[in-house]
């Protein structure tokens, strides 16, 4: 019996392959619910705030497991990080706040949260709170790259278990950085909130020290910048990423050229003049994509990669002496790589949504883009819940 105050975490449970029956979901975003329902019909759904749950409704449901995804916004890098003082943090503290006083405390918790959350008030709210309830514990920063997929969406996970034996992978007092099954727990743990790194490993040194690249080029000085002012240490993380084959190709992801609509998302040309240098761009055969957020579609930088379809270009070419080209020029060069946004369904794909998952005519690609940006990775969770329970 599950109780899940999270968008969408049916499929999390299906993917886990645990057997399980969700006795509500809890959500107070409208278009949410509207794709919930549209994809499960006959699940129960409260569109209420947790807070709204009285603690005699939460005792009649007798359920076994919590999955949570509280407000990240009091928790952001980019934000106020205004923690336990923020309003939207009181859904979350309601929870801690009941927690202790269930008739029948649940066997499982799982948490999910932005980077940032690890070192906020409201973290040591819940660690007090599980530690009190006498649940066993241990925390993740976790990337969906761990698994192979091509795509970097660092979140803050922690799973609890009401029983005194510890996780035989327990860290105590660290905060795991890959899954326990891949490597020993000791090889990535947390050196602090300035260590995290959400990229690939670094280059080699060996590679770093040398003169010229891979493929025969020379390498511009440490302090330069080359094309779309990316510094020389930028691109040789993402080539290494690219040449990292235990990520897949992010085609395996993509639509169909032929598919119906596409053309609607490919960007606008005052855009690709505007935000020319600051595009995050990829191609089918790479093996990396930048975090897509809730803005994706709607703004451009810092939202999430784009694609370059005309595979064939070479972004050298397009960007060299580019500041010299006339604005007629520049255009001419920038249409040459055919770039357009990943569509909802390619986003939903390297979130790990399974093919029948869809959204419901009336929800816009707007509201799409900022259900996916407000979403989770089904794999990572999906495995954290088989190591949980298992």
């Amino acid at each position: 019996m599950v109780l899940i105050w999270w968008r969408k975490l049916k499929i999390v449970g299906e993917a886990s392959g645990i057997p399980a029956e969700i006795v509500v979901a809890v959500d107070v975003n409208t278009v949410a619910n509207d794709v919930y329902i549209h994809n499960f019909p006959t699940t129960p759904l409260w569109p209420k705030t947790i807070e709204g749950i009285s603690l005699k409704e939460f005792n009649r449901l007798s359920f076994d497991m919590i999955l949570m995804s509280p407000p990240c916004q009091p928790f952001t890098r980019i934000g106020r990080q205004g923690d336990i003082s923020d309003p939207r943090t009181q859904s979350f503290l309601y929870i801690l706040d009941i927690l202790p006083r269930l008739a029948k405390l649940p066997k499982y918790l799982l948490v999910e949260n932005v980077k940032g959350f690890e070192t906020s008030s409201a973290r040591n709210e819940l660690i007090q709170t599980l530690e009190k309830c006498g649940f066993t514990y241990q925390e993740f920063l976790l990337s969906p790259t761990c698994l192979g997929i091509p795509n970097s969406r660092l979140r803050y996970f922690l799973i609890a278990r009401l029983q005194s034996e510890h996780f035989p992978f327990q860290a105590p007092g660290k905060i795991l950085t890959d899954f326990p099954s891949q490597e020993p727990a000791d090889s990535k743990m947390s050196k602090g909130p300035e260590g995290w790194a959400e990229h690939s490993s670094p280059v080699p040194t060996q590679e770093l020290a040398s003169g010229y690249d891979n493929n025969g080029r020379q390498r511009p000085q440490k302090e330069g910048f080359l094309f779309k002012l990316e510094t020389v240490e930028e691109l040789e993380r993402k080539q290494h990423a690219d040449n990292d084959l235990s990520l897949q190709m992010l085609r395996k992801y993509l639509q169909d050229d032929v598919v119906e609509g596409l053309s609607q998302y490919f960007l606008p040309l005052k855009s690709l003049l505007r935000y020319a240098f600051l595009l995050d761009i990829v191609t089918p055969t790479c093996r990396r994509s930048t975090c897509f957020t809730k803005g994706y579609g709607h703004y451009i930088e810092g939202t999430g990669s784009v694609l370059q379809t005309a595979e064939d270009i070479q972004l050298e070419s397009v960007f060299k002496s580019f500041e010299a080209l006339s604005e007629d020029e520049k255009l001419m060069r920038l249409s040459t790589l055919k770039l357009r946004y990943f569509t909802p369904r390619e986003i939903a794909n390297l979130h790990g949504f399974p093919p029948e998952f869809s959204f419901p005519d009336k929800v816009t690609i707007k509201q799409c883009y900022r259900l996916l940006g407000n979403s989770l990775n089904v794999h990572v969770v999906a495995k954290l819940i088989l190591i949980l329970v298992g």
